[in-house]
């Protein structure tokens, strides 16, 4: 990188801090910090779910995947992701929204006291916080691995210079920060990805290569399974990320509880799903041909696309690249903070504390803003030992820990929502989350041997089973509990267009 690229690179970090100034005068209370008080318009808040879904791990470790075996990189990926959002269109998105503009919660997790009970509330709630500071750790170091090619920056200047950056705007712009610099950091990517492809497209000889290049890789490179992505893999990451990015990990849900109304939110799902479907396809490309064009230098060829981007692009389009890479991994992880902060300020810190249960706005609202930062620390310090034997490569902290873990997490509060699993309740929540928590460690750390598809997919599948079979054998019937799947599940016209979030004592049934 030369004096322009840097530009490109400082300028839009100062870009990324304005509109969080801008962003902070949109922010009075918690629910506008947390779900921008039902106001966001649903084709912001489909970018917003698709940007927040993907950092620069697709542009170290996914990029390693497409150079050692191709196609499978989409179709074992982002394939199933868009068929998870799809699937997600009307079973949770107007769900999640009916959260917010029926029960009037800010936080996606915040129903589950009166699902369940404190007790299960809590155990899911500290869970997934622990879960995700690994899973931001691993995207800050992806990013500064991608740094450290381009400017020989160190590892933890890079994790040091991103991170605060990241806490500027998210911090003090909340929903609306992240949703808006999502919004410009996906115009920055789309250009970068189309020079990026142009510019591959070139060196192969022209627009034809997107289908005669196939002929000059290594044997196998077009077919959409290879290696350990084999076709059972294809089908228990397509059944995990149906949890994971309709709301299981949170930050998704907190973009359809955002939109104004149900129907809006189900739109929101119904556009990100399309970009699933079409963009990751256009940055792959690039990366399915990088053999042809560059030597990666890593074991796992995670630096061949950075490789790449230098061989090929000049001053300024390689500034915008970098930023590009910044600009995914910035997205998902203020996402995260913004959702962590949600929980323990709206679910953990009330239990723990009488005093967070009468917090005035203002002091909810600063109590928010310190978690995020908390949260980003806490992130950072951990990406500085996400390449150490306790959690093994970048690549391996996102499929294993995330893909394993989150579903033991996910699997209570998602199907909590849906009518078929009314009879479910905390035992079956507490049990399959348990119990699922010792499938991921037995499959991972246990038993030797065992296939990347066991280790990801037995955690999830062993609490589907038990929350569904324990829901059937031990029903755990509540008034309650009976009264908010109503309210969740019918369709209304009461859902406020105006998106103010409603008390769910004054939500008629």
């Amino acid at each position: 990188m030369n004096g322009f690229d840097w530009a490109v690179l400082i300028g839009y970090f100062g870009v990324m801090a304005a509109i969080g100034y801008w962003s902070h005068k949109r922010v009075n209370d918690v629910s506008d910090f947390f779900t921008a008080g039902g106001r966001m318009p649903w084709w912001m808040s489909g970018i917003s779910h698709h940007m927040s879904g993907y950092s620069a791990v697709m542009f170290t470790g996914y990029a390693g995947i497409a150079y050692q075996y191709g196609f499978t990189s989409f179709a074992t990926w982002s394939f199933p992701i868009a068929v998870g959002i799809a699937i997600g269109i009307r079973t949770f998105a107007p769900r999640l929204n009916r959260l917010r503009s029926r029960l009037g919660v800010a936080s996606p997790l915040e129903y589950l006291k009166s699902r369940y009970n404190v007790t299960t509330q809590q155990a899911l709630a500290v869970s997934g916080v622990l879960l995700k500071i690994v899973d931001v750790g691993a995207k800050w170091a992806a990013i500064a691995t991608l740094l450290s090619v381009f400017t020989g920056l160190s590892l933890n200047q890079g994790i040091l210079i991103t991170g605060v950056v990241t806490a500027v705007y998210c911090t003090i712009g909340g929903l609306w920060a992240d949703a808006l610099t999502e919004m410009g950091q996906f115009i920055i990517q789309f250009v970068a990805g189309i020079a990026m492809l142009v510019a591959v497209l070139g060196e192969l000889g022209g627009f034809s290569s997107l289908w005669t290049v196939w002929d000059k890789l290594p044997a196998g490179h077009g077919h959409p399974t290879a290696g350990p992505y084999t076709v059972t893999f294809f089908l228990a990451l397509t059944f995990i990320k149906t949890f994971e990015y309709n709301g299981g990990m949170w930050n998704q849900a907190q973009r359809y509880m955002a939109t104004r109304t149900a129907r809006e939110a189900s739109r929101s799902a119904a556009l990100s799903a399309a970009l699933w479907l079409v963009w990751p396809a256009v940055l792959f490309f690039p990366m399915w041909a990088s053999p042809l064009l560059v030597k990666a230098q890593k074991p796992d060829a995670s630096d061949s696309y950075a490789l790449l981007t230098e061989h090929l692009l000049p001053h300024g389009l390689l500034g915008l690249v970098v930023v590009g890479f910044f600009s995914h991994t910035m997205a998902m992880c203020s996402s995260d903070a913004n959702a962590i902060a949600a929980v323990f300020t709206r679910d953990i810190l009330p239990a723990v504390t009488e005093r967070a249960r009468t917090w005035s706005h203002r002091a909810g609202l600063l109590a928010a803003r310190w978690t995020t930062v908390a949260f980003l620390a806490l992130s950072m310090a951990v990406a500085t030992q996400v390449s150490s034997p306790t959690f093994g490569s970048i690549i391996s902290v996102v499929i294993k820990w995330v893909a394993g873990l989150m579903g033991p997490i996910a699997i209570p509060f998602m199907l909590g929502l849906l009518r078929p699993w009314r009879r479910s309740g905390p035992t079956a929540a507490l049990v399959s989350w348990a119990l699922g928590l010792f499938a991921f460690w037995l499959t991972n750390y246990g038993i030797d041997g065992l296939s990347t598809q066991v280790q990801t997919a037995t955690p999830v599948a062993t609490s589907l089973v038990l929350y569904t079979v324990l829901g059937w054998i031990k029903p755990e019937p509540s008034a309650e509990r009976d009264a908010i799947l109503e309210r969740v599940n019918t369709d209304g016209d009461d859902e406020q267009a105006g998106g103010i979030a409603a008390p769910a004592a004054a939500v008629k049934d």
